[in-house]
């Protein structure tokens, strides 16, 4: 029962940035871990970044020093904050709810394109 739909992606040029919004709805969204993944054309889906409910945060190598992964629970709200993009960071940026549960939820995806 929990819905999400993410926001803020678009084009950006190398060295640029953009903050991606994914917003909540239908559970206690406090108590769910969340994470962001990201497709690239062609590749499998990859894990980005993830958020637990105490606010422990975990970033794949790549993006380590460039992104930020955030959470507003009086908002519904996970937030990336990207920095320093480069072309290998496009893809769809997807988010993902895990509740205590274990049980998964996806957003839609949005499109990230790093071009000059």
């Amino acid at each position: 029962q929990v819905q999400l739909v993410e926001s803020g992606g678009g084009l950006v040029q190398p060295g640029g940035s953009l903050r991606l919004s994914c917003a909540a709805s239908g559970s206690i969204f406090s108590a769910n871990a969340m994470a962001w993944y990201r497709q690239a054309p062609g590749k499998q889906r990859e894990l980005v970044a993830t958020i637990s409910s105490g606010g422990t945060t975990y970033y794949v190598d790549s993006v380590k020093g460039r992104f930020t992964i955030s959470r507003d629970n009086a908002k519904n709200t996970v937030y990336l904050q990207m920095n320093s993009l480069k072309p290998e960071d496009t893809a769809v940026y997807y988010c993902k709810s895990v509740t205590r549960e274990f049980r998964a939820y996806w957003g839609q995806g949005t499109q990230v394109t790093v071009s000059s």
